[in-house]
């Protein structure tokens, strides 16, 4: 105490120990709070510590620190929104953690929690997603979270943000990718049926189109990057739908051009007699998996096919490759001739085949094209908007 310090001592000098938060987490926070992430710091550590280290770490600029006997002296409806505004939390027990973690998740936010210790266990066991540190980490907070930070680096939580985004991204387009050739299939069935033509395609070839053609070219999109910018966006909404009307009408449309331009050519060739119905087959299965080669382009990235993003993806020239060789030896080898009821193609079914993907990716690039401007000249009437409201 001063008193004692006072009397029979000499004051030689004074040591401090500190514990600095790290850069990467810094960075971090900046990032997840850029994408929409709301970060909040509970400790049981001293107000003027805890609004110390959410200084350095960027929370706010001149943050206030709740207490845990704040919280519980307050009614609900305060306590409420008291949790939901205030970003820093002091001297907080495991009961404080757990009624954070609850009123946030009824507030309709999905919440992630991070900690190391006992007292953590029952928030990261509330939490939407519990992350228990790896090195530091009790077994307790390990057993009562969904995730482990091996390396308890912060750093990695914007990392698996980043990824989630991602995958979720990429999951859209496969979707997306996959359906419109399914129902083309599905279209030419009903078509043959309703005018009681024999089928263009045979069973076999369509279990080539389904098994072999769709999972090969849809391993792209597990190599697919993420969009540029898919971190200086907010979340998505927790119940938002995956498929919105556009992307119902896009399905729609791309499988009837799959569906329409396959049956002309195919009607168009046998009609006229310009070759077998074996070859022409052969042709309209090779039109199909074209046309998703072709799609594939369109459906990688939000930005325009023949953009900076061509080839932000090298895997996916490799999978078109390899599919191109597949359809080559369907085309070509004996015993797949065989397996497969196929024929050689001439250098004019080719060009069909070519020409019906490529028509394929204009018309969706032609959408895009429209797509995007209109998301422009919305973004620029809500500046306007705001800038007149502001004025």
């Amino acid at each position: 105490t001063p008193e004692l310090l006072s009397e029979g001592l000499d004051f030689l000098g004074i040591t401090a120990i500190i514990d600095p938060p790290r850069e990467s987490v810094i960075t971090a926070i900046k990032q997840m709070r850029r994408a929409g992430v709301k970060v909040k710091m509970i400790t049981g550590d001293h107000p003027e510590t805890a609004i110390a280290i959410a200084k350095k770490l960027g929370l706010a600029d001149s943050p206030e620190a709740v207490t845990g006997a704040q919280l519980a002296g307050l009614s609900d409806e305060k306590r409420r929104q008291l949790i939901l505004n205030a970003d820093v939390f002091a001297r907080t027990t495991p009961k404080d953690k757990l009624t954070i973690v609850s009123v946030l998740q009824e507030a309709g936010n999905v919440t992630a929690m991070v900690g190391d210790g006992v007292n953590d266990a029952p928030a990261l066991k509330k939490a939407d997603v519990g992350v228990a540190m790896g090195q530091s980490g009790t077994d307790v907070a390990k057993d009562a979270a969904d995730m482990v930070l091996t390396d308890d680096r912060f750093a990695r939580m914007e990392t698996a943000i980043a990824q989630g985004r991602r995958i979720y991204q990429n999951i859209k387009k496969s979707i997306l990718f996959l359906l419109p050739t399914s129902f083309a299939e599905g279209l030419v069935i009903v078509f043959t049926i309703l005018t009681q033509q024999e089928m263009p395609l045979r069973a076999s070839q369509l279990l080539w189109i389904n098994m072999v053609s769709a999972i090969t070219i849809q391993f792209a999109f597990i190599f697919e990057p993420a969009e540029a910018g898919t971190m200086d966006r907010p979340p998505r909404k927790k119940n938002a739908a995956m498929m919105h009307k556009h992307d119902v009408f896009q399905i729609a449309y791309v499988a009837m051009l799959i569906a329409g331009i396959g049956l002309w050519a195919f009607d168009w060739l046998t009609a006229n007699h310009l070759t077998d119905r074996t070859t022409a087959s052969t042709m309209m299965v090779n039109m199909i998996v074209l046309g998703k080669i072709f799609y594939l382009f369109n459906i990688r990235t939000n930005t325009l096919a023949l953009s900076k993003n061509l080839f932000s993806n090298p895997m996916a020239f490799v999978i078109i490759g390899i599919m191109l060789a597949l359809q080559c030896f369907l085309t070509y080898v004996p015993f797949m001739q065989d397996i497969f009821q196929t024929a050689p193609m001439s250098w004019r079914e080719w060009g069909l085949a070519i020409l019906a993907g490529s028509i394929i990716l204009i018309v969706t690039e032609i959408d895009k094209i429209i797509r995007i401007r209109r998301q422009r000249m919305r973004g620029h009437g809500a500046f306007r908007s705001v800038t007149k409201t502001q004025g």
